[in-house]
This record gives C-alpha cells, structure tokens and sequence, in this order.
C-alpha cells in the first residue's frame, strides 16, 4: 500500500523549528493538510476536534509529554487507531520500549534524514495491522 498523501498529519513538537522542520519534510514527501501543535495537551485537543490520520510526536514537552499524549490516544476509543510515530532525541532501547509499550507505531531518533522520515511513515502505511 502506497502512502496516503491525503491523510491529515498532525506534528508536536514544543521546538518551533523542529515543527517547521519535520511539516515542510512531510510537504516535501506529498502530504498536504499538516497541522503543528507545541504540546501533548494542545495536541490531544485537536485530535479530539479533528480527524487526523497521522500523529508525529515528540517525546520530552511541557503541559503533557509525547509518552502521556500517547497513552491518551491509545485510551480513546475515537482516536486509538491513529498511527503515531514518536520523534525524539532519546535514543536507549530502554526508552524506546517505553514508547512501543506505550503504544507508538514507530519511531526516529533525532537527528535524522528525510529518508529515514519518508521509511518509517511508508512502514506505517504499510503495516497490516491497519
């Protein structure tokens, strides 16, 4: 299955340039309705406002962290089956099982590539647990 280039993407992130980074990347790729949130609760608002296909979240952030934001959506039987992909700078395999058992998709260590960005997303696409 290709990549759904009309999925609405949501990215968090409570660094300004990283949002406008990882959001002109995804334009880059194709995809063209992205919304940018700075953390995990203004995040959770607008996924219960809208429909997103797409969840990229960083993991350290105020208000409520990536990890919290995760457990939120997983717990919402509206929003649970949204892919989410966790962006972040913590690189133990001790977090990243956190962040699996938590409920993530997938997940990029920063910094990266658009390359390994494009890879994860398609992987998520392509899961048959979709």
């Amino acid at each position: 299955m290709s990549i759904p280039f009309d999925t609405r993407v949501l990215v968090v992130d409570d660094f300004e340039s990283m949002r406008r980074i990882v959001g002109q990347l995804l334009r880059e790729m194709g995809f063209r309705d992205i919304t940018l949130a700075d953390d995990g609760a203004t995040a959770l608002a607008l996924l219960r406002e809208d429909d997103f296909g797409l969840l990229l979240t960083d993991w350290h952030m105020p208000q409520m962290d990536g990890l919290d934001l995760v457990r939120a959506v997983r717990a919402d039987p509206r929003l649970n089956a949204i892919p989410i992909l966790m962006v972040s700078a913590e690189a133990t395999r001790e977090q990243i099982i956190e962040a699996v058992r938590a409920g993530v998709n997938g997940y990029v260590v920063k910094p990266f590539t658009p390359q390994i960005l494009s890879a994860k997303i398609a992987k998520l696409f392509e899961s048959p647990a979709r």
